[in-house]
């Protein structure tokens, strides 16, 4: 291995200090509580949106682009490459830019238009696949053809993060809440794409000694729920999911299930209903995931009021609706892909109009 010039490392220092400037710009994520009729216990919704890059994957690329600056990974020119669906692909691009690195991202062909133009107004390339299952190989043969780093999210978001703090995403939402009538959430209910943030969540809750429960939510295709609940890592599916961000066909080396307390299937149209459903309720689109973990707290909160108990539940707004114009949003779309939002709408418009709700009914 080369030994590391001054110049090396002059723009080393530059690059981290770039990145954690950026850290600093952006103030913390805003925690809505939800005017909602479940007498006791509160929905706590964390808008991930808000982020420069419009979603909670820049946390993760940020984290991501810190790891591999510091374990002598990334240098000065270095192409980065990284497997996405999208919004990852986007806050790396962001970072790639920040830092004056070429960006490639390889993702599946039907990733939404209003991703890849992010992507590439970031500077980014988009270089696709047919089979979200062939991401992983393309990305590694392009980064070895390049002599890049390919990022790998998959492997790397549940150790790039510092789950014991250091202003990550379970110590925020604990101290958003510290004023609120159930400071310490019963629940915290997440969606999985690498399960880098369950794996954060669930570790933080653990290693202080809170009483929170995790939930993971999981879309149709998804390999995470059978993995989980056979505690196998070998799992893999024959689909891809149509929730983007979220669902893997294998059981990605992040997703840490020992952490996990509960998991739920969550139906994409239900996703789909959920997702227009809060777009209403607080008056902004929000994205498909965001969708899985509101149907998903949902049921959470009906149940705990059926037995009684009160408390708090935080769960993410992972991006916003815009990124979905042409996908989620389109009544034509949806229909096409084989999914019926309808039933869904009507139980969650049963919520708003009497109070009750019953999922899966």
């Amino acid at each position: 291995m080369p030994k590391t010039s001054t110049e090396d490392r002059d723009w080393l220092a530059d690059a981290v200090r770039r990145v954690e400037a950026d850290a600093n710009r952006s103030a913390d994520t805003h925690l809505h509580a939800l005017d909602l009729p479940f007498d006791g216990v509160q929905i706590y919704l964390k808008d991930e949106s808000v982020h420069p890059t419009g979603s909670l994957k820049h946390r993760l690329a940020r984290s991501l682009f810190l790891y591999a600056l510091c374990n002598g990974w990334i240098h000065r020119g270095s192409t980065i490459v990284e497997a996405s669906s999208g919004s990852t692909a986007v806050s790396e691009a962001y970072f790639a830019r920040l830092l004056g690195l070429p960006f490639v991202a390889v993702m599946p062909r039907s990733t939404s238009a209003e991703k890849i133009s992010l992507i590439q107004w970031y500077g980014g390339r988009c270089h696709f696949v047919d089979d979200a299952r062939q991401m992983y190989a393309e990305a590694q043969r392009l980064a070895d053809e390049c002599d890049g780093h390919y990022m790998d999210q998959f492997t790397y978001a549940e150790r790039a993060t510092d789950w014991r703090g250091n202003n990550n995403i379970a110590e925020s939402i604990f101290a958003q809440l510290s004023a609120e009538p159930h400071p310490i959430p019963a629940w915290i209910v997440v969606s999985a794409g690498t399960g880098g943030t369950s794996a954060t969540i669930g570790r933080y809750v653990r290693y202080r000694r809170f009483d929170t429960r995790l939930l993971v939510a999981d879309p149709e295709g998804s390999a995470f729920f059978e993995g989980w609940d056979q505690d196998r890592s070998d799992v893999t599916t024959d689909v891809s999911s149509r929730i983007e961000g979220i669902g893997r066909p294998r059981v990605e080396p992040s997703f840490v299930g020992g952490v996990v307390d509960e998991m739920v299937h969550v139906p994409d149209a239900a996703s789909i209903a959920a997702m227009r459903w809060t777009s209403d309720l607080i008056g902004r689109p929000v994205g498909g995931s965001t969708g899985t973990n509101m149907w998903a707290a949902l049921g959470l909160a009906a149940q705990m009021v059926a037995e009684g108990r009160e408390g708090s539940i935080v769960t993410l707004l992972c991006d916003g609706g815009d990124r979905y114009t042409h996908t989620y949003f389109d009544d034509r779309w949806v229909a096409e892909h084989g999914l019926d939002p309808t039933p869904y709408l009507q139980q969650l418009s049963e919520l708003t109009s009497r109070g009750t709700f019953t999922p899966g009914r």
